[in-house]
C-alpha cells in the first residue's frame, strides 16, 4: 500500500523577487522590463514516485539538487508549481533546528504544541511525554524558554518530539549533523526502530553510510530531477562515483599514452563483483576482484603486478603483490595479459576504496608503472546485521572489518 504518491512534481522559483512592501514598489514592478525567464530556476522537475507503508527511503543528492524543496512540498510547507503529492496519515518532520518550534514557549509547552499539530489528543501525549523528555536528555531546561536553548538543545527535543508522536510518516533532513556522535548514533538507532514498527521514514543526508544502514531504495536528485531510483548500495555506489570523477573501469586504447615504458604498458584496470561484473559498488559481505590488463612489449624480464588499496583519509589498507601464482620466477613473453586479484568478502570496512595498480621487477628493482587511483568502489555495509556490524548503528573504526570467530567457555557457580 503506497502511503506517499508523487506524480509530475515541480517546483518553479523566481530569483530575486519578492512581494512588494508598499504601492510605488508594485507601480515600479509594473514598469520593469527584464528577461523573465533568465531569472526563472525550476527546484524541482517532473519528479515521481511512490512510497510503500513501513519503507524506509533515503534521499540523496549535492546541496541544490532539490531535496529540501520536495520535503517541503511533502510536508505541506510549500505548494508545487505543478504535479500532485498525496501521503496517508500524520506527518513528523524535521527539516531544520526549530521547525514547528515557538520560541517564546518552554520545552514542555512545545512538546504539547507539536502533538497537537499532529492531531494527537492530550491523552496520548501525555503517554509519550516521559519517554520524549528521556530520550532528549534535557529534563533540567524542560520549563525553559526554548529561545534560550542550544543548537544541540533544540535538536534533541525537536528530533525526540518528531519520533515519539507515532507519526505514520517521519520525515527527517541533515539536521541530525548538528548534534553529538553519542546523540547521532541515538537518532539513527531510533529512526531504524521506527522503520521495523511499520511507519514509513524518509531520510536525508549526505552521509551515505547512515543512508546504507538504514535504507534499502534510496532515490538520487541531480538538478532538481530524479536521477535514479533503486537499492540503496547501487544508487549510492553510482552518486559517490559521480563525485569522485573516477570509475570502477579505467581504459587506456592508446598504448602510447598508458601508464608504463619501453618494458610494459598498462591498458586496463577493472572492479568486478562475485558474478565477474564491473561494479563500483560492493555488499560488505560478497568478495571483489581488481583485475589489472597490461601489454608486455619487449619479452625476458619477471613482471609482477601489484595493488594498493587506500581508504578515504588516505591511509593504506594493504598492498598485495603476485608473488604465489607462478609467475614470480617467470619470464614473461611478449603479449597482453590479465593479472586479478580477489579480496574475501566481510574483509574490508565500509566506505570508498582507492586502487592503485602497479608492476614491477624485482632484480635489479625496476617500477614499470604505478596509476594511482586508477579505479574506485564502494564497500556498503548491509543493514541486515549479519555483518561484523551486527545491529550497532553508529560509526566503526578501522580500515578492514573481518569477521571473526568468538569462542566462549562458562565456569559454572559452585
Amino acid at each position: 500500500m503506497h502511503v506517499i504518491s508523487a506524480e509530475n512534481l515541480s517546483k518553479q522559483y523566481r530569483l530575486g523577487s519578492r512581494q512588494p512592501y508598499s504601492f510605488r514598489e508594485m507601480l515600479t514592478g509594473l514598469f520593469e522590463r527584464g528577461d523573465d525567464a533568465g531569472r526563472l530556476l525550476w527546484a524541482l522537475r517532473d519528479v515521481s514516485f511512490s512510497v510503500d507503508e513501513g519503507e524506509t527511503l533515503g534521499l540523496i543528492g549535492h546541496n541544490g539538487a532539490g531535496k529540501s524543496t520536495l520535503l517541503k512540498i511533502l510536508s505541506r510547507i510549500t505548494k508545487p508549481t505543478s504535479g500532485t503529492a498525496s501521503i496517508r496519515g500524520r506527518v513528523g518532520s524535521l527539516l531544520e533546528v526549530g521547525t514547528g518550534f515557538h520560541s517564546e514557549l518552554s520545552g514542555r509547552e512545545n512538546i504539547y504544541l507539536n502533538g497537537a499539530i499532529l492531531g494527537m489528543k492530550r491523552a496520548e501525549i501525555n503517554k509519550k511525554f516521559d519517554e520524549i523528555v528521556a530520550f532528549s536528555e534535557i529534563e533540567a531546561f524542560l520549563d525553559t524558554p526554548v529561545k534560550h536553548y542550544s543548537t544541540g538543545m533544540y535538536m534533541r527535543l525537536a528530533f525526540s518530539v518528531a519520533a515519539h508522536l507515532d507519526p505514520e510518516v517521519l520525515i527527517v533532513d541533515e539536521v541530525l549533523a548538528v548534534g553529538d556522535v553519542g546523540f547521532q548514533k541515538k537518532c539513527l538507532r531510533k529512526m531504524r526502530s521506527v522503520g521495523e514498527s511499520g511507519r514509513t521514514v524518509i531520510f536525508v543526508s549526505h552521509d551515505m553510510q547512515s543512508i546504507t544502514r538504514l535504507c534499502r531504495r534510496v532515490i538520487w536528485l541531480k538538478d532538481g530531477e530524479l536521477k535514479s531510483d533503486g537499492e540503496a548500495r547501487h544508487t549510492v555506489g553510482e552518486y559517490l562515483h559521480e563525485q569522485s570523477q573516477t570509475g570502477a573501469e579505467k581504459a587506456w586504447e592508446d598504448a602510447e599514452n598508458s601508464p608504463g615504458n619501453d618494458v610494459v604498458r598498462l591498458r586496463a584496470v577493472r572492479v568486478r563483483g562475485a558474478d565477474g561484473a564491473i561494479t563500483s559498488s560492493i555488499d560488505i559481505r560478497r568478495e571483489v576482484s581488481v583485475e589489472i590488463e597490461y601489454e608486455i612489449l619487449a619479452g625476458g624480464k619477471v613482471i609482477v603486478p601489484s595493488v594498493q588499496l587506500n581508504n578515504e583519509q588516505g591511509a593504506c589498507i594493504f598492498v598485495s603483490h603476485d608473488w604465489n601464482s607462478g609467475w614470480r620466477q617467470t619470464e614473461r613473453k611478449a603479449g597482453r595479459y590479465k593479472s586479478s586479484v580477489t579480496v574475501p568478502g566481510n574483509f574490508l570496512s565500509e566506505g570508498t576504496v582507492f586502487v592503485t595498480a602497479g608492476a614491477t621487477t624485482h632484480q635489479p628493482h625496476e617500477v614499470h608503472f604505478a596509476e594511482r587511483d586508477a579505479v574506485t568502489f564502494n564497500v556498503i555495509d548491509s543493514p541486515d546485521g549479519d555483518a561484523a556490524r551486527g545491529d550497532f548503528a553508529g560509526p566503526m573504526a578501522g580500515v578492514v572489518r573481518p569477521v571473526l570467530e568468538w569462542k566462549t567457555e562458562v565456569e559454572p557457580v559452585k
